[in-house]
C-alpha cells in the first residue's frame, strides 16, 4: 500500500452515530465508515447525512473533521436527536446491535446541493439501514436516480427494513456488497430453493435485479466477487487474525474494494481488489473499533507480519 491521492470522488448517504462498546463510544454508522476508510485511501469522499442539535452531534462534527471527513454535506436536525447504538459483543465476538429510532438521519434533506454533488461524484455509496424512515428514503430516492455508479451496502437490522424497500436498491444498483446471512435472506424473499448453491442464488440475484456486480462477504471465509461485466465468479481467503471486534469490518472491505475497482490510471486484476480489501477488513477485525488509525507503513507492516503467522499453518 502507498499513500496516494487518487482523482476519485465519492460520496456516502446514510447513518452517522455513536457505538456504545463495553469500552467506550466510538464513531460509526457503515457509510460512515466507508467514508472514513475511503478518504484514508486517496479518494475524497463527502458524507451526506444528518446529525442532532446537541452534545453528541458536535462532537461527531468534530472528531469527523479531525478524521479529515469532508463535512459540507452534513446536516444539522433541531428536532431529533444525534443516533447513537448499545452495542453488545458476546464471547464468540458476534455483535448484536440496538439502533434507537427516530433520529436525526431519518429526516435527511433534499435540496440541489446534495443533488448536484451525488450528480457530479465517481461513485455514490448507500445502505438499506437509511431506507427505514419516508423522508430519508424518498431524499435516497431521488438521489439513487442521479448517481454515476451506485454501489449498495445491504444491511439488515432488524426491524429496520423491509422486503420491499431492499428489493426496489437491488434495482437500482450497479454493485451489490452483502454478507452470507444476507444472500441467504434476499434468495428466500425470491422463493429460491434453500438447497441451490451459493452461486446459484447469487446468479438468481444478479439475473432478477440486473446487478452487473455482486461481492459476498463470508467472513473468516473470505469473500466471493460475481462480475456480469468479466463473466466470472473470483474467490479471495480471509487473512488469519487475532479477532478483537468485527465493527465495520465489512466497511472497510467494501472502500478498499471500491478504492481499487474505480482506479483510472491503471487496470486493476479481481485478485488485487479483493486481495486489497481482505487485507484492510482483517486489519481491521484485529483492532478496535470500526475507524481504527492507520497509514501505508501500517498496513504494509501488518501485511509482513500476517505472512510471517502464515507460514505456522
Amino acid at each position: 500500500m502507498k499513500n496516494e491521492r487518487l482523482n476519485i470522488n465519492g460520496i456516502c448517504f446514510g447513518e452517522v452515530l455513536w457505538d456504545n462498546l463495553p469500552t467506550g463510544r466510538k464513531l460509526g454508522g457503515a457509510p460512515l465508515n466507508v467514508a472514513y476508510h475511503l478518504n484514508k485511501l486517496g479518494i475524497h469522499t463527502h458524507m451526506l447525512t444528518r446529525v442532532g442539535d446537541d452534545a453528541d452531534g458536535e462532537d461527531i462534527i468534530a472528531l469527523c473533521a479531525e478524521l479529515a471527513i469532508p463535512l459540507t454535506l452534513f446536516q444539522k436536525d433541531s428536532t431529533y436527536p444525534t443516533s447513537t447504538v448499545e452495542v453488545h459483543i458476546d464471547e464468540n465476538r458476534d455483535v448484536r446491535y440496538e439502533i434507537v429510532f427516530p433520529v436525526a438521519w431519518d429526516y435527511i434533506a433534499l435540496g440541489e446541493k446534495e443533488i448536484e454533488a451525488v450528480r457530479q461524484a465517481d461513485f455514490f455509496v448507500f445502505g438499506s439501514l437509511s431506507t427505514r424512515n419516508d423522508i430519508s428514503y424518498q431524499t435516497l430516492q431521488t438521489l439513487i436516480k442521479v448517481a454515476n455508479y451506485k454501489v449498495l451496502d445491504v444491511n439488515l437490522r432488524a426491524p429496520h427494513y423491509t422486503r420491499e424497500r431492499i428489493f426496489e436498491l437491488l434495482y437500482y444498483a450497479d454493485l451489490v456488497k452483502m454478507n452470507e446471512e444476507e444472500l441467504g435472506f434476499v434468495a428466500t424473499w425470491l422463493g429460491l430453493p434453500d438447497t441451490d448453491t451459493d452461486a446459484k442464488k447469487a446468479e438468481a440475484i444478479m439475473t432478477t435485479f440486473s446487478i452487473n456486480e455482486l461481492i459476498v462477504t463470508y467472513g473468516a471465509k473470505g469473500a466471493i466477487y460475481h462480475s456480469w461485466l468479466g463473466k466470472f465468479s473470483y474467490h479471495f481467503p480471509a487473512l488469519r487474525v487475532e479477532v478483537k471486534d468485527t465493527i465495520g469490518s465489512g466497511d472497510s472491505f467494501l472502500a478498499a474494494f471500491l478504492t481499487q475497482r474505480c482506479r483510472q490510471d491503471k487496470q486493476v486484476t479481481p485478485e488485487e481488489m479483493l486481495e486489497f480489501a481482505t487485507t484492510l477488513s482483517a486489519f481491521v477485525t484485529q483492532s478496535t473499533g470500526a475507524c481504527p488509525s492507520y497509514d501505508a507503513p501500517t498496513i504494509n507492516r501488518f501485511v509482513w507480519l500476517n505472512s510471517l503467522d502464515n507460514t505456522k499453518y
